[in-house]
């Protein structure tokens, strides 16, 4: 074993007791990023080239900052984003949402499909949708300033267009001829703070977590603002808490003007979103 690898070894078990979740993993993408080498390639690494660094690198992640902030990326399905304070750090849950909605966009008879990302902040799905559905047109809504200047950078040379503004009032120009509305919006019941993990808790925007009482005021104005700018038939797909499945379902309902509405599993097999279909006149 060289010394990187012992040291790695070292840091797992700190991280561990720090009560970090994935220590193993965090240890040696922290060792990665400070070499400047992938993971797999960490036994490479002469004893010489150890970096000291590494072990502030460690105390920052054992104090429970998010590993995306100290390295300064976040990976989802096939982008690295930009990712550092005051934007959410996109989190592997949702991929399997936006993997549904690539799906059904490629499902649809739509020669260039409009999609809208509503509380978009990294960009993480309105980029992943332009990316994986190339003729789409994708607009991306984010109101945080905070949270747009990493959206902006992500986006940068892409054929997303950002906007800031309010989910709730977005895009009026668009209305009636989107064919996909998605959104990952804050949805954390207030009452649940103190059991929100640290790293999401004390550095990810309070506006990305939280939303009322019972998590669910942003869903109920997004379903508003998405029967508004969807086409009949256009589509709404909604991430929510595992916690809340059945509840957003009922948030879509007939009398409002939408069928189909229905919870989805994500890769744990827990319910992790919504979807629904605006009815036809």
């Amino acid at each position: 074993m060289n010394l990187l690898l012992a040291e790695v070894a070292q840091a797992t078990q700190r991280l561990a007791d720090a009560g970090v979740p994935s220590p193993r993993f965090d240890a040696e993408e922290l060792a990665a990023f400070v070499h400047g080498v992938k993971r797999g390639a960490l036994h490479n690494v002469p004893d010489a080239d150890f970096d000291a660094r590494y072990w502030e690198t460690i105390a920052r992640r054992e104090a429970r900052e998010p590993l995306q902030h100290i390295t300064g990326r976040a990976f989802f399905r096939y982008l690295e984003l930009q990712v550092g304070p005051g934007v959410f750090v996109p989190r592997p849950e949702t991929e399997s949402v936006v993997g549904w909605a690539i799906d059904a966009v490629r499902a649809m008879d739509v020669v260039e499909p409009l999609i809208v990302d509503l509380c978009t902040g990294s960009g993480a799905i309105a980029l992943a949708m332009a990316q994986e559905v190339p003729r789409s047109r994708v607009h991306a809504v984010e109101l945080s300033e905070d949270a747009l200047r990493w959206t902006r950078k992500n986006a940068e040379g892409s054929r997303v267009t950002v906007h800031r503004g309010d989910a709730l009032s977005a895009l009026p120009e668009l209305d009636g001829q989107v064919d996909l509305v998605i959104s990952n919006p804050p949805y954390i019941p207030l009452t649940e703070w103190e059991y929100v993990a640290p790293e999401a808790r004390d550095h990810d925007p309070q506006m990305a977590l939280f939303s009322g009482e019972d998590g669910l005021d942003t869903i109920r104005g997004i379903e508003r603002t998405a029967h508004r700018l969807l086409r009949p038939g256009g589509l709404v797909v909604i991430e929510h808490a595992d916690t809340q499945g059945g509840q957003v379902p009922w948030i879509f309902t007939e009398e409002r003007g939408w069928a189909d509405a229905a919870d989805h599993p994500d890769l744990n097999n827990r319910p992790r979103f919504a979807t629904a279909r605006k009815a036809m006149p």
